[in-house]
């Protein structure tokens, strides 16, 4: 038997190829960031042929530092940064645009347009997301509407939708010679296109969006094999997972009972809470989505706060203010200082998503005086992660009725200690960072590995599970209060900036 299974971890930011042993491990990695695109402000885009060609070269290179080939995979899985869309020619194999990223906003027009309509919420009992920019169906219908040739294509069948995993998986298995078109329960959750109690595609909701049925992707469930893989490094390589980063997290954090949560942060961050086999409606400002479904099984439906802006918000510090030269800098500099000096950074770059889905906030720091400094900003901008990810954790334990009892954490901030204990002082509740940190791309292996029978089952995926550390709470009540009530006003302040 095969001693290792593979993972294509395609991120916002840059594309991975890790692999896995038994116990969760990694045992090689490779890594190649891609460009991020602009435009214009609010527009965000990426090249898909250069994540294609990134994602075959971390492949061979994660390969080729193990000293292994495609025949030492069990199999090999999938997860992808989400709403990123994605329309392709299918007989040249060539997009008809860049990706439009997740977290562009071109598509606010068409929101007004259907919000004015019905209301941001006209569609949510069905797909369980309110109207925003967000979300893969209006970025495809922008394509169609804005894009020569575009939606004659996709009528016809010629030009082929789907987010990342798509493009990844129609590629790695033949591409125009037959690649497979296919995506999985959870990226389809978020095109806003499906019935989430069905898990199929939605007349309604194509009529509504006035999207050709031809061009969309077979839905198929997050862990079963779905064919070999035909590309040079893993040619014979079965593929076979499928999930979107955040779902992927919360199975790779083994997340498998209702209740039990994750957050992951990265570029954005993103929390998920389990609620079984029914989805449930939100009604503080989540989102209801798919989970993950395993071959056979029922799927699986999670409440999921998603904030646009967290380690993205480090990176702009980085690049754009020059307050520092490597983001891991940022702890240093925020520790110089004892408080955050009464500043506030609101991250509202592409709006504000969950709990309050404004399109119209913009992004503002508050609180300035002469004192502040270069310090006070890098701390305020650390400490605007754990207030957003407060905002989530309210509204969920309002929608669930669960009082979080833990925070399970994931994704490339868990490094930050500072961070980490102001979380744990935020919700005044324990933050627990895992063993293995690589839950993204962990949990696409584990679909993958399960579809195969490398693990038998959820039991072995839990057994997998360790703690590496914990943060508890060390903030004193009055002080806490204080913080977070200065940063709800802050908030406010990043409202109706856009006409």
């Amino acid at each position: 038997m095969s001693k290792y299974v593979g993972a294509i971890d395609q991120g916002t930011t840059s594309s991975r190829f890790i692999v896995f042993d038994k116990h969760g491990n990694v045992v090689s990695v490779a890594q190649k960031e891609h460009k991020q695109i602009y435009p214009k402000p609010g527009w965000v885009e990426h090249d898909p042929l250069e994540i294609l060609n990134n994602t075959n070269e971390v492949i061979g290179a994660a390969l080729a530092r193990a000293n292994l080939t495609a025949a030492d995979l069990a199999a090999v899985g999938i997860t992808n940064q989400r709403e990123t869309t994605v329309l392709w020619d299918k007989t040249t194999g060539q997009p008809l645009c860049n990706a439009l990223v997740w977290m562009d906003t071109r598509t606010d027009q068409l929101v007004h347009r259907f919000t004015r309509e019905g209301g941001q919420d006209r569609f949510r009992a069905k797909t369980g997301l309110p109207l925003a920019t967000y979300f893969s169906g209006l970025k495809l219908l922008w394509i169609l509407e804005n894009v020569d040739g575009a939606r004659r294509k996709a009528e016809a069948g010629e030009a082929l939708f789907g987010t990342i995993d798509s493009w990844l998986t129609w590629n790695l298995t033949g591409g125009v010679n037959g690649g497979l078109h296919v995506t999985d329960v959870t990226n389809a959750s978020r095109t806003m296109l499906i019935d989430l109690a069905t898990c199929e595609w939605d007349e309604d909701m194509l009529r509504a969006f006035n999207i050709p049925r031809a061009c969309l992707p077979k839905i198929v469930p997050s862990s079963a094999v779905y064919g070999d893989i035909k590309t040079a490094a893993l040619r014979g390589a079965k593929l076979a997972g499928m999930l979107g980063d955040q779902q992927a997290a919360l199975v790779g954090q083994t997340c498998f009972a209702p209740g039990e949560a994750k957050n992951t942060y990265g570029t954005g961050s993103f929390m998920l809470m389990n609620t079984g086999t029914e989805p449930v409606q939100s009604k503080a400002g989540l989102l209801t989505t798919l989970a993950y479904q395993f071959e056979g099984e029922k799927p699986h439906y999670a409440l999921e706060g998603a904030i646009a802006i967290t380690g993205a918000l480090v990176q702009w510090l980085r690049d754009n203010l020059k307050l520092f030269d490597v983001a891991p800098q940022i702890e240093p500099l925020a520790r110089s200082v004892d408080d955050n000096g009464d500043v506030y950074i609101v991250p509202a770059f592409s709006g504000l998503y969950a709990p309050y889905w404004k399109d119209d906030a913009r992004g503002v720091i508050a609180g300035l005086t002469r004192y502040a400094t270069r310090a006070h900003l890098a701390r305020a901008a650390l400490e605007s992660t754990a207030y957003q990810v407060r905002d989530v954790v309210e509204a969920m334990e309002t929608d669930s009725g669960i009082k979080l009892a833990t925070l399970k954490t994931d994704g490339g901030m868990v490094a930050n200690e500072l961070l980490m204990q102001f979380q744990a002082d935020m919700l005044d509740v324990p933050v627990v960072r895992p063993k293995v940190s690589e839950t993204t791309a962990l949990g696409a292996a584990y679909a993958a590995g399960l579809a195969v029978g490398y693990w038998r089952n959820t039991d072995d995926l839990r057994a997998n599970w360790g703690v590496d550390k914990t943060w508890k709470p060390a903030m004193e009540a009055g002080l806490r209060d204080h913080y977070y009530k200065s940063w709800k006003k802050a908030v406010t302040r990043s409202f109706g900036w856009v006409d």
